[in-house]
């Protein structure tokens, strides 16, 4: 069945085909318009001024397989960097802090997701009664504990590198340690499997997609909810050669790139997707704005989210800097630039953000 991509910017709906395959990056998105020909809905400005500790053992999970690491000591070591800390589970390999800053930073972009999406968890069509719920890089466990309250009669499983989510939790609700990249270790039969801001760190993504469709029950969904590493403009207030924000960005890009990380992934998942066998392939676009610049309530607290996630970014990825040479008088200084341009309300950046969706052949498929 030929795939279909629906793009939703604000409340437009679009048909985006997919991207050309690549192997290396492409920092633009697909070009795309909507069903009358219009292009891309341009958000609108605001005129005039804008106002504006580590977690016990219990309860965790590791008994699934032996592939499953068990919670012993060797699973909570840390590694300290840069005065940031790391997790030292698969010899630190994320590159982004555990610490309790970057947990409040992943909670507070759990909250700008929820203000995008009008409070959905999810854009897939799963139904209402799913009974198996996997969360892939559940981070804090956001996400999947919300999920437990929304299902309480659902199991739901929160993998994660980190163990850093909290003990008291829904009853439905486990988390385990343990790497999507190695053998698949959280059994069979899921009805919905969820990754959130996942490619872009996986070193193999087509190998943890191949995974999950071979353990989704037949019939069942998984969902991508992915950020793409470039910041655009649609009035021409960004000066495209020599923004401030865009040379960010740029080496961002550089730097992850040296530990095989794309920062374009997350506008090509469906190609993946549908290498791995999945139908009913979609994709749901939307703009995130970076700063308060936007006239709609909404979109102006979503980019205030952006706008704080970016200014406490350049502290996240000290160790992906260094990788590049950067010195720490360096990153401050890229700090107080990003967060000097990102108040600038007369400059009027967006970043895009992707849903990608699709669906296990089988006995409930909808084809």
């Amino acid at each position: 069945m030929a795939s279909r991509f629906h793009e939703s910017v604000a409340a437009a709906t679009d048909t985006v085909p997919i991207p050309p395959k690549s192997s290396s990056p492409k920092l633009s998105p697909p070009k795309t318009e909507n069903d009358d020909g219009r292009p891309d809905d341009v958000i609108e400005a605001e005129d005039g001024h804008v106002e504006e500790d580590e977690f016990l053992a219990e309860g965790w999970d590791a008994s699934s397989s032996n592939a499953s690491t068990s919670v012993t000591s060797s699973v909570y070591q840390h590694a300290y960097e840069n005065g940031r800390r790391y997790h030292a589970y698969k010899h630190g390999r994320y590159p982004i802090p555990n610490d309790d800053l970057e947990q409040s930073r992943e909670d507070m972009k759990h909250a700008m997701m929820m203000e995008l999406t009008d409070g959905k968890l999810f854009l897939a069509p799963i139904g209402d009664n799913p009974r198996k719920i996997i969360d892939i890089g559940t981070g804090t466990g956001m996400w999947a504990i919300e999920m437990g309250d929304h299902f309480p009669g659902a199991e739901i499983l929160g993998l994660d590198l980190s163990p850093i989510q909290p003990q008291w939790v829904p009853p439905n609700v486990r988390f385990i340690i343990d790497d999507v990249e190695d053998e698949w270790a959280s059994g069979s039969g899921w009805d919905f499997a969820h990754f959130r801001t996942m490619a872009l760190v996986l070193r193999d993504l087509q190998k943890a997609v191949d995974q999950t469709f071979r353990h989704l029950k037949p019939g069942g969904w998984i969902e991508f909810q992915e950020s793409y590493g470039m910041p655009f403009c649609d009035d021409g207030s960004m000066d495209e050669e020599r923004d401030v924000m865009k040379q960010y960005f740029g080496l961002c890009g550089e730097a992850m790139a040296r530990f095989g990380l794309q920062l374009d992934l997350g506008s090509r998942v469906g190609e993946y997707l549908e290498r791995a066998g999945f139908v009913n392939v979609a994709c749901v676009r939307k703009k995130l704005p970076v700063g308060t610049w936007p006239r709609d309530k909404t979109l102006r607290l979503v980019g205030l989210y952006v706008r704080e996630a970016l200014a406490q970014s350049t502290a996240s990825l000290a160790k992906v800097f260094a990788g590049i040479g950067m010195s720490e008088t360096e990153r401050e200084v890229w700090a107080a630039k990003v967060r000097e341009t990102a108040r600038d309300s007369s400059i009027h950046r967006y970043c895009y953000y992707y849903f990608w969706y699709g669906q296990k052949p089988g006995e409930s498929d909808s084809t």
